[in-house]
C-alpha cells in the first residue's frame, strides 16, 4: 500500500499519517517505507526504500518533504541506494543507513547533500567498513551504533 498509520491502544484501523496514495515517486507516495522515526513534535520520517529517499511527513500533511536522497538510486553524495534505519536528532539533523552503499549519511537540515560519517570504503570486514548496514542508533555520550547485517556485528563510531 505505501503507507504508515498510527495505531492507538483499542484502536482498529489506524489514522493514516504517511502516503496512501499507492506506491509511487510523488510527494504524498511512498514505495516500500522500511524504517521510522518520529520527533517531539510528531513529524514522521520514513526510509523510502524504493525511491531511495527519506522523507518528512508533519503532523496532518497530504505531502511529504525530501529530507535525503530523492535523487534515484546512486552513490553520490546527493543520493541514497535503499535506505533502512534512521535517526533524526533534535537540530533535525538525519542520520540514515544506506544500506547498498555499505555506508551511514548525516544530512543537516535543508541540506541538499549528505556527509559520510560511516563506512563508504566499499563493503568489507575492517574496522572502517560496513557490510550492509539496516540500522543504527545513538546513545546519550554521542556515539553511533550500527548494525552490520553482512559481518554479523554491531560497530560503534564516536561521532563529533
Amino acid at each position: 500500500k505505501g503507507e504508515v498509520r498510527r495505531y492507538r491502544l483499542d484502536e482498529k484501523n489506524g489514522t493514516l499519517v504517511a502516503g496512501g496514495n499507492g506506491k509511487g515517486v510523488g510527494l504524498n507516495q511512498l514505495n516500500e517505507p522500511r524504517y521510522l522515526f518520529v520527533d517531539r513534535d510528531h513529524s514522521v520520517y520514513v526510509s523510502d526504500w524504493n525511491n531511495h529517499r527519506v522523507m518528512k511527513w508533519v503532523e496532518d500533511a497530504k505531502e511529504g518533504i525530501v529530507v535525503a536522497g530523492g535523487q534515484g538510486a546512486g552513490n553520490a553524495l546527493t543520493q541514497l541506494f535503499v535506505p533502512q534505519g534512521l535517526f533524526v536528532d533534535a537540530l533535525g539533523t538525519v542520520y540514515v543507513a544506506d544500506t547498498s552503499n555499505n555506508r551511514v549519511m548525516r544530512w543537516t537540515q535543508g541540506a541538499k547533500q549528505g556527509t559520510v560519517i560511516a563506512g563508504g570504503n566499499g563493503a568489507g570486514a575492517g574496522a572502517n567498513h560496513l557490510g550492509v548496514p539496516v540500522s543504527l542508533s545513538f546513545d546519550r555520550r554521542g556515539n553511533l551504533y550500527v548494525a552490520d547485517q553482512d559481518n554479523d556485528r554491531i560497530q560503534r563510531f564516536p561521532i563529533e
